[in-house]
């Protein structure tokens, strides 16, 4: 019997039982390599398959013999019976010779014959195609064949193909061993001088630092462009990702985002760099901090080189103090954008889809700090929290009893 034996051959079969299945029914079917999706699909051929004993002078395919014995059995256990199994893997090529009764039962549902009537009269032309460039291509008489370049004789090269061939191929060989062995020797001397990765962080810091953390702020209180800027403060939510030794995160923020790198310099010490999101080819706003994270407290300081993210030449280097406080771990953080509920608050919205399918909703923007409930955070982070570039009188606003404007 004449069974299909090419993968593109099975794929293309099956693409087209999916398609007329999802007409039929108006299910549709998930394309992946999760068997359960198939198997309305293999329940649906099992009910053809199961009646090619007696159908191939209706259907036109080769003959099968009726399951032995008078046993009443249910699907998935009759002799005939197709699993999702078996249609998922002709369906992604895994097999290229599946059993003849699931082809014959997905030519007779798409075409109403089977495969050995179809050979005979075609309907699919493309099908046809794959069917041909299956078949064994005939080899070359000896007098269509063309002198194999091995016998060039050495009176025209001075050496046997074979060797030069041998001697190409060494070449080649020394060539990409040479540029490995350069790039490598430049990666480690890229580590050594900017001291990438010097400490290979243990289980427990991996899982201290990995995760979604808020991190506050005062920077807008230096923010000149800003008359209102007395003790505001911004909560960033930040997405912490172990990858290959080191850690990436994203930081959202009130008005624009962050991309950035953590790395433990020593235990844990961590090392953060970031800048801002941008499409640019070049570095916007760069930021470093430090944080230790072997302290037991629910807040962890941060000192960072960091910016005012104000307009710009009023941009300017200040130092902060930040604050972290770590949310959990797992799921995926994302941005909310143009709805209702953006206008209505007049802030940033980022959604913490949790593993447990809830979904957690952060409202970024700034903020006056006294209006935050905990007193120990308010004292990490007010005006005392920053340290100008320069020293300044007035940038930093203080209380309307103070000797300094508000």
């Amino acid at each position: 019997m004449n069974i299909i034996n090419t993968k593109n051959e099975l794929s293309y079969l099956f693409s087209k039982v999916f398609d007329r299945y999802e007409q039929e029914t108006g299910r549709s079917i998930i394309r992946n390599t999760n068997r359960k999706n198939y198997e309305d699909v293999a329940r649906r051929l099992s009910e053809i398959s199961n009646q090619l004993p007696f159908t191939a002078a209706q259907f036109g395919h080769e003959q099968y013999f009726a399951e032995d014995g008078d046993r009443d059995l249910q699907y998935p256990h009759r002799k005939y019976d197709i699993t999702a199994s078996q249609v998922k893997d002709a369906y992604q090529g895994i097999v290229s010779n599946p059993r003849p009764f699931l082809v014959d039962a997905a030519y007779i549902y798409l075409y109403g014959k089977g495969r050995k009537a179809f050979e005979k009269e075609p309907k699919d032309h493309e099908l046809l195609e794959l069917m041909r460039s299956a078949l064994p291509q005939k080899p070359p008489s000896p007098k269509e064949e063309v002198p194999a370049v091995q016998h060039i004789s050495s009176k025209r090269t001075g050496w046997p193909v074979k060797e030069i061939g041998l001697m190409v191929l060494l070449a080649g060989m020394c060539f990409f061993g040479y540029k490995w062995l350069t790039l490598k020797k430049e990666w480690e001397s890229i580590k050594s001088d900017l001291v990438l990765l010097p400490y290979k962080p243990t289980p427990a810091e991996i899982d201290s630092l990995t995760g979604v953390w808020l991190c506050y702020t005062a920077s807008p209180q230096a923010r000149v462009s800003n008359p209102n800027r007395y003790h505001l403060v911004v909560s960033n939510v930040v997405d912490v990702r172990y990858k290959n030794g080191y850690f990436v995160f994203k930081r959202f923020g009130a008005s624009f985002n962050h991309r950035g790198y953590m790395q433990f310099e020593a235990p844990w010490l961590v090392a953060v760099y970031s800048n801002v999101s941008n499409q640019k080819d070049s570095i916007e706003s760069p930021r470093f901090s430090l944080m230790r994270l072997d302290v037991d407290k629910k807040y962890i300081p941060v000192i960072s080189a960091s910016w005012n993210f104000d307009v710009g030449s009023s941009n300017n280097i200040i130092g902060i103090r930040e604050v972290y406080l770590k949310q959990g771990k797992g799921g995926t953080t994302e941005e909310v954008l143009n709805t209702l509920e953006n206008a209505s608050c007049k802030c940033k919205i980022v959604d913490w889809r949790q593993g447990n399918d809830e979904t957690k909703k952060f409202y970024v923007r700034d903020e006056l700090l006294d209006s935050l409930p905990d007193e120990e955070l308010k004292k990490l982070i007010d005006e005392k929290s920053i340290l100008l570039r320069e020293p300044q009188q007035g940038l930093l606003l203080t209380r309307p009893d103070s000797n300094q404007p508000r």
